[in-house]
């Protein structure tokens, strides 16, 4: 593949697949499409050479543009989505519009110029699973995770969007013969990611002095990864993986909320307690846990990034390394989550 388009390659986990693709493989041009909302900052590909990737801003939904762009790629990595779920519990149109009617545009252009796809998608569409006590060093066995045969069972606009524009490619390869592939993720972590996500709120909140706040109880547990392993993942699926297969990308990275905001004040030298309890959100889903075999076996991928504790130090290091890249938004997005109790 010499040319390929990432969509929402201005945002978080696509802009970390395109530093990761330009480092890593120097035959391949990238073309970023990103409409630039508030989660799309173009800085975030500041430093890459230029004869190298194309930012082009526009939307997944603009058929003309979308079809004039696919007609000169080998391959469309799809990550463009809205994603957040509290912002989908308070307006659920945009992401409509952009997970169901944006990925529906994508579609139709590949199968009509024959272009490969791949669809990245969370592990929030299978619902959750049972808490655990036994997390991992916590105690035995590893509990329930999500696998490809996993049934979808989305909680939310975010979740239940991400679910339909998942089984919109399923049906393109079945009815159409779509050179398609599909991954599900879990919970990343790593630079760039704005500061409205957990991690990087609390970091945040700590530089800013204000107090981290926690959901609830802080049982809710999440399978971390970290962004760079999601991003040589996905390149594994892209270049190997086999057309209409799902694969799930996981770390094994099981941690509930009170242990990283507990493990993020640690790392910052403050005292383990000096936290908030906040109101926690509606339809709050208990656990996700990912079952990677898949993946590893059949393509061979194995996450570099296998110590949380390492990997969260290294991100609290470059929010405290940029502030400016943060810092003008911190007030609007607190003020935010003030006026929800959270």
């Amino acid at each position: 593949m010499k040319k390929i388009i990432v969509t929402g390659g201005a945002g978080f986990i696509g802009s970390n697949f395109v530093h990761y693709v330009i480092n890593n493989h120097p035959g391949v041009h990238v073309t970023v499409l990103d409409k630039l909302t508030y989660a799309g900052n173009a800085d975030n590909l500041k430093g890459l050479p230029n004869n190298r990737y194309e930012l082009v801003v526009g939307d997944i939904s603009d058929a003309e543009l979308v079809n004039k762009l696919v007609s000169d790629t080998d391959a469309v990595v799809h990550y463009a989505a809205e994603s957040h779920n509290d912002n989908s519990l308070e307006d659920p149109f945009p992401f409509v519009q952009t997970n169901i009617l944006g990925t529906y545009t994508l579609l139709e252009a590949c199968r009509k110029y024959g272009v490969r796809y791949h669809h990245v998608s969370t592990d929030e569409v299978y619902g959750d699973l049972p808490l655990r006590e036994d997390l991992p060093g916590n105690g035995e066995g590893e509990g329930e995770k999500f696998t490809a045969e996993t049934p979808y069972n989305p909680s939310s606009p975010y979740s239940s969007t991400k679910a339909g524009s998942d089984l919109l490619v399923k049906a393109w390869v079945r009815s159409f013969g779509l050179q398609a592939t599909i991954s599900n993720c879990s919970n990343n972590y790593g630079p760039y990611q704005h500061i409205e996500k957990f991690i990087p709120r609390q970091i945040t909140n700590v530089l800013s002095g204000i107090r981290p706040k926690l959901y609830g109880e802080g049982k809710n547990v999440r399978d971390w990864i970290h962004t760079n392993d999601h991003s040589s993942a996905v390149w594994a699926i892209l270049t190997k993986g086999r057309i209409g297969e799902t694969y799930l990308i996981g770390a094994d990275g099981e941690e509930d909320n009170k242990t990283v905001i507990e493990l993020i004040l640690e790392l910052m030298c403050q005292p383990k307690y000096a936290y908030d309890h906040v109101t926690d959100r509606a339809g709050h889903d208990l656990r996700y846990a990912i079952d990677s075999t898949k993946l590893r076996e059949e393509l061979g991928w194995k996450p570099e990034f296998t110590d949380f504790k390492s990997g969260l130090a290294d991100t609290i290091k470059w929010y405290q390394e940029n502030e400016d890249w943060w810092k003008a938004e911190k007030a609007q997005v607190e003020a935010f989550y003030a006026n929800k109790g959270q």
